[in-house]
C-alpha cells in the first residue's frame, strides 16, 4: 500500500461509524485451482503477458507475478491494507492498524456496490497472494495469515490523510519545546528528482500520421514501477504499469485505441476548520444556532505479543465532516479531506483501462475516484488531449493558508462540493499539435496560441514553469515532424539547460578576479564544455559540483538559498520562456568555484572528469556510465543520484519505466525498465535492462498476439512448474 506507507500517523484523532472488519473467508479450492485458467507469457527481458479465461484468473496471475519478481513485498503490502499488521509483527505496527482499520470499514461498507468486474480482480488477486503465500512459507513471518480477501485489496487503494500536515498544524497550535526550526508545507524535497514528463504529439506532428504519446515517470527506484501485458479475450487487452502492491494503480499505459500517461500536479485537498465548543454540553459543538454532539468511538485492535495476542483499545472522536484532530481554548478543530472514504479507484481505472474512445475515457475519468495527477492523452483516431486533474473543494471561505483553521458557525460555510469536472484546465487537439507537461502548471500546456495565466478558482494551481518544461519547450513546441524514434532520442537528450542561463556569468566572475593554474584552467574547462550531462562530457561534474556549493545544498538540508539570492532574475510569469538565469551573488559564486575544484579533486582525484566516470548505473554486476541530471540542472533525462563508498554517484531515482507508444493500426511502442521487472538480485530480470537504460536505448513492446508468442521466453501456469522455451535474441 505504497501510499499509505507514507501517510501513517501516531496519534489517535479518527473516526468512522463501525462496520465489518474482515469479509467472510471465500478462499478455497476454486481459488487455488485459478491457475488453471491463466497462462503467463514472458518475452524478453521477462515481461510477463497474461492470458486469462476470465477477470478473477488475471487478478490472480498479476498477483503471482508481483509476488514471483518482488518477493514478500506484494503481500506485505495486503497484510498491511487488511488491518492485521500487527497481529504478525507486533506492538510496532498498531499506529498503522488503528489507522487502516478505521479506513478499510468504509471500503468495506461499500465494496458489494463495486462492479462484479472489479470484484473478480480483486478477489483474484486476492488468491493470488494466498496461493504464493501457501507455497513459499518460509519466505514469510511466522505468522503471515493466507487468508485475504477481495476487500483487502480493495484496501490498498485507500487515500489516508495528511499525517504531515496535521502535525504541522498541530506544532503551530503547540510549538515544540525545542526550538528546533520547523519546515511548512512545500520545504520537503527542494532538490527533489521526482515527478513526470509526458508528450504528446497529434497526427499532423508525425511522420507518420498516427497519434504519439511518451510517459516517463521519475520515482526511486524502488517505487515499483512493474510492466505487464493483461488479456482476457472480449474483456480487456491492456499493457501498462501495475505498480508492485495491487492490481490497480495504472497509471499509464495503452491498450490497441488509446493510451494514458500522468504526471505530478500540486492542489490543495484538504483543510482545517473550528468549532465553537458547546459550553453546556461536554463532547459537543455549536453549528448553526444548534448544539450537535461528537461521535465517540472505541476500537481495539489485537497485536502480536510473543506467541500471544493482546488487545490495545483507544477513543476516537469525529464530526460528519470528518475527524477531530485537537480541543482547546473553547474550540474544537477538524480535518476535512479529499478522498475521505473513496473506494472506487478500481473501478475507475478498469473502465479506463477498458476504453475505446476518448469519450468513453473521460466518462470513466469523470467518476473522479483518482484526487491527483495530470493526463495526457492520445488515441488511434488521432486525439491528443489533456486534463489537469484533481477532485478539487470547491472552496466557500478559502483559508489565510495551508495551516490555517477556518472558523465556521454554519454548515453552510464547510466545503461539500468540488469544482466541475468540465471547469478543470484541460485542452483538446491543440494549434501545433503537441502536448506537453513536465510537473509544471497546466497553464503552458502548449503555447502555441495566447496563454492565460488567470485562474478562475482560488484552489486552482498558480502558474509555473521549471527549466525543465522550458527545455521541452524547445525540443518540441516547434513545426517538425517526428517519428516514434525521434520522440524517444528527444526524450534521451542530455542538455543541461541550467548551463545555459547562468554559465556565462560564472566564467565572466571567475576571469575578473585574474584567476591562474587550476583556477584558470577550470574555467577555461567550463567554456569548452557543451553545458550537457552526456557521459563523456567534461566540465559538466565541476559545474554540478560547484551549483550545489553555490545554492547552499549539504546533506539532510530540505531548503536551499531563495531564488532570489542565487538568480540575477528570478523566474518571472512575464517572461517565463527566459527565466530564472544570471547569477544574484558572482562574489559568491567564484568562492563556490574556487571550493569546487578542490572537491572535484578531493573526490575523484580531478576536476575535469567526465560525467559518465562519476555517474553510474549500478544494479546487479553491471556498472556503466549514464547520462541525465536532476530537475535543479533544467535535464529532461532525469536521474538523482547516492554516493557510493568510492565517492561515486549511482542512479537511485529518476527516469524508470519509460513508455513511447504510436497509435496505428496496431499499436507500435517501445520501452525500457531502468531496474528491471524483478527486485531479486538471483533472478534473471533483475539487472538486464540496466545496461540498455544506461546507453539511452528501449527495447521493442511486444502487444499483438503473434509478436508475444514468436518472442516466447518462458510459459506458465501460475503456481504450476515453468516450461522453458529457447529465447530469442533481445530486441
Amino acid at each position: 500500500m505504497n501510499r499509505f506507507k507514507r501517510s501513517f500517523v501516531s496519534f489517535a484523532i479518527f473516526s468512522v461509524a463501525a462496520g465489518a472488519l474482515f469479509a467472510p473467508d471465500t478462499y478455497g479450492k476454486k481459488e487455488r485451482e485459478l491457475w488453471r485458467e491463466v497462462e503467463v507469457i514472458r518475452t524478453a527481458y521477462g515481461v510477463p503477458h497474461i492470458r486469462a479465461e476470465n477477470l478473477r484468473a488475471a487478478g490472480y496471475a498479476l498477483a503471482w507475478l508481483q509476488c514471483e519478481d518482488y518477493g514478500t513485498v506484494t503481500p506485505m503490502e495486503v497484510l498491511e491494507a487488511s488491518g492485521r499488521w500487527s497481529t504478525v509483527e507486533g506492538y510496532q505496527r498498531i499506529e498503522s492498524d488503528f489507522v487502516v482499520q478505521r479506513q478499510r470499514d468504509k471500503t468495506a461498507k461499500n465494496y458489494p456496490s463495486l462492479s462484479k468486474d472489479v470484484r473478480e480482480v480483486y478477489e483474484g488477486f486476492a488468491a493470488g497472494v494466498n496461493r504464493f503465500i501457501e507455497l513459499h512459507r518460509g519466505d514469510f513471518p511466522k505468522w503471515m495469515p493466507a487468508d485475504f480477501t477481495g476487500v483487502d485489496v480493495a484496501a490498498t487503494e485507500i487515500i489516508p490523510p495528511s499525517s504531515r500536515k496535521i502535525r504541522l498544524f498541530l506544532n503551530r497550535l503547540n510549538p515544540p519545546t525545542d526550538q528546533q526550526p520547523q519546515t511548512t508545507p512545500g520545504d520537503e524535497g527542494a532538490m527533489s528528482d521526482e515527478g513526470s514528463n509526458s508528450w504528446a504529439f497529434a497526427p499532423s506532428r508525425t511522420k507518420s500520421g498516427k497519434a504519439i504519446l511518451l510517459r516517463n515517470p521519475h520515482l526511486q527506484w524502488s517505487a515499483g514501477y512493474y510492466e505487464a501485458h493483461m488479456t482476457v479475450p472480449g474483456v480487456v487487452d491492456f499493457y501498462g504499469d501495475f505498480r508492485i502492491g495491487g492490481p490497480f494503480s495504472v497509471i499509464g499505459g495503452f491498450n490497441k485505441d488509446l493510451g494514458w500517461s500522468t504526471t505530478n500536479n500540486s492542489q490543495d485537498l484538504d483543510d482545517f476548520y473550528s468549532f465553537d465548543a458547546d459550553p453546556n454540553r461536554p463532547d459537543s459543538y455549536m453549528l448553526d444556532g444548534r448544539s450537535i454532539p461528537l461521535t465517540r468511538e472505541l476500537r481495539t485492535i489485537s497485536f502480536r505479543n510473543g506467541d500471544a495476542l493482546a488487545t490495545e483499545t483507544r477513543e476516537f472522536w469525529s464530526t460528519q465532516f470528518g475527524p477531530v484532530v485537537h480541543r482547546a481554548d473553547g474550540k474544537i478543530y477538524i480535518f476535512r479531506y479529499v478522498g475521505d472514504g473513496e473506494y472506487r479507484n478500481g473501478e475507475q481505472f478498469l473502465r479506463m483501462m477498458r476504453s475505446k474512445s476518448l469519450d468513453e475515457w473521460k466518462n470513466a475519468m469523470k467518476l473522479r475516484a483518482r484526487p491527483t495527477s495530470n493526463f495526457t492523452y492520445a488515441d488511434r483516431a488521432g486525439n491528443i488531449f489533456f486534463i489537469w486533474n484533481a477532485t478539487l473543494p470547491l472552496l466557500v471561505k478559502p483559508p489565510a493558508d495551508e495551516l490555517a483553521a477556518t472558523h465556521v458557525k454554519t454548515a453552510s460555510e464547510i466545503w461539500t462540493k468540488f469544482v466541475p469536472f468540465e471547469s478543470l484546465p484541460q485542452i483538446l487537439n491543440p494549434p501545433g499539435g503537441y502536448i506537453h507537461n513536465e510537473n509544471s502548471s497546466p497553464h503552458f500546456t502548449n503555447i502555441r496560441g495566447p496563454v492565460n495565466t488567470q485562474n478562475p478558482y482560488p484552489n486552482f494551481e498558480r502558474p509555473s514553469l521549471s527549466l525543465r518544461s522550458q527545455l521541452a519547450l524547445q525540443l518540441i513546441a516547434g513545426d517538425e515532424k517526428f517519428s516514434l524514434e525521434d520522440v524517444i532520442r528527444l526524450k534521451h537528450n542530455y542538455r543541461m539547460l541550467l548551463a545555459d542561463r547562468v554559465k556565462n556569468d560564472l566564467v565572466a566572475a571567475v576571469k575578473a578576479t585574474n584567476a591562474t593554474g587550476d583556477v584558470a584552467n577550470a574555467v577555461q574547462l567550463l567554456e569548452r564544455w557543451d553545458n550537457t550531462a552526456s557521459p563523456e562530457s567534461r566540465g559538466s561534474t565541476l559545474f554540478e559540483i560547484w551549483w550545489l556549493e553555490y545554492s547552499g545544498f549539504k546533506p539532510g538540508v530540505t531548503s536551499l538559498i531563495p531564488d532570489n539570492r542565487r538568480f540575477a532574475r528570478v523566474w518571472n510569469v512575464d517572461d517565463p520562456y527566459n527565466t530564472p538565469r544570471g547569477l544574484a551573488d558572482p562574489k559568491r559564486a567564484v568562492e563556490s568555484f574556487i571550493w569546487a575544484i578542490e572537491e572535484a579533486k578531493r573526490l575523484y582525484g580531478a576536476y575535469d572528469v567526465a560525467w559518465g566516470d562519476v555517474h553510474r548505473v549500478r544494479r546487479g554486476k553491471t556498472d556503466v556510465p549514464v547520462g541525465g541530471c536532476g530537475n535543479e540542472f533544467g535535464c529532461f533525462r532525469i536521474l538523482g543520484f547516492t554516493r557510493d563508498k568510492d565517492s561515486k554517484l549511482a542512479a537511485t531515482v529518476g527516469d524508470g519505466w519509460v513508455l513511447a507508444v504510436e497509435f496505428g493500426d496496431a499499436p507500435r511502442a517501445y520501452s525500457v525498465l531502468a531496474y528491471g521487472q524483478s527486485r531479486l538480485p538471483s533472478s534473471p530480470w533483475h539487472a538486464d535492462q540496466a545496461e540498455m537504460f544506461a546507453r539511452g536505448e528501449m527495447k521493442k513492446v511486444a502487444f499483438t498476439k503473434a509478436d508475444i508468442d514468436s518472442q516466447a521466453v518462458v510459459r506458465f501456469h501460475p503456481g504450476e512448474s515453468k516450461k522453458k522455451v529457447a529465447a530469442p535474441a533481445a530486441n
